[in-house]
């Protein structure tokens, strides 16, 4: 990607639950420091970990959305979902802003960011199996529904997509990402 513009496009980071888009969104700040995060807000207790991100109660959850807190929000996963607002100052001075998106509401975020990039990452459905079962947060019937749903399509209309398969090594999947956001390759 190019010097940072006026306004930076959002990054929209999606795939199936394992396939490691936190840690893809984690090295490509640590390789270019012109990539910004910005981390959800989710009504999940903060001491169950994984992400980096807020967690709140469903009530304060709800207040925060009706004063208007959240540049979107969305419910996944019996959890309610939110990228604060603050991602629009964040496109002020970035070369990119990342975000973990759910693909259900990539037209929305395409409709409400306008310079929308979809980073749909992809993995073999072993690795993602041995993924989940790694990270701990769910239990074998939950992990069997998250594994059901790994092949979902993204929604039609998008108008950038950058598909990278995420079963190698994290550098690999970077090196492969970056060349990928070249503007002449996007």
């Amino acid at each position: 990607m190019s010097a940072a513009p006026d306004i930076a496009p959002v990054i929209a980071v999606v795939g199936p639950s394992g396939v490691g888009k936190d840690s893809v969104m984690q090295a490509l700040t640590e390789r270019d420091p012109g990539f910004l995060i910005q981390n959800r807000v989710i009504t999940r207790p903060q001491e169950a970990g994984g992400e980096d991100f807020t967690g709140v109660t469903p009530e304060v959850f709800a207040r925060m959305q009706a004063e208007g807190a959240f540049a979107m929000s969305w419910q996944a996963h019996g959890l309610w979902y939110g990228i604060p607002a603050e991602v629009y100052d964040l496109r002020k001075g970035a070369r990119a802003v990342l975000v973990n998106l759910s693909r259900a509401v990539l037209s929305e975020a395409q409709a409400r960011f306008g310079d929308l990039i979809v980073l749909s990452l992809t993995a073999a459905p072993e690795v993602l199996a041995e993924r989940l079962a790694a990270r701990g947060r769910e239990d074998a019937a939950d992990r069997a529904r998250r594994l059901q749903r790994a092949g979902a399509a993204l929604p039609e209309g998008l108008r950038r997509v950058v598909e990278v398969d995420n079963s190698g090594s994290l550098e690999a999947t970077v090196d492969t990402v970056l060349a990928r956001l070249q503007p002449e390759s996007v």
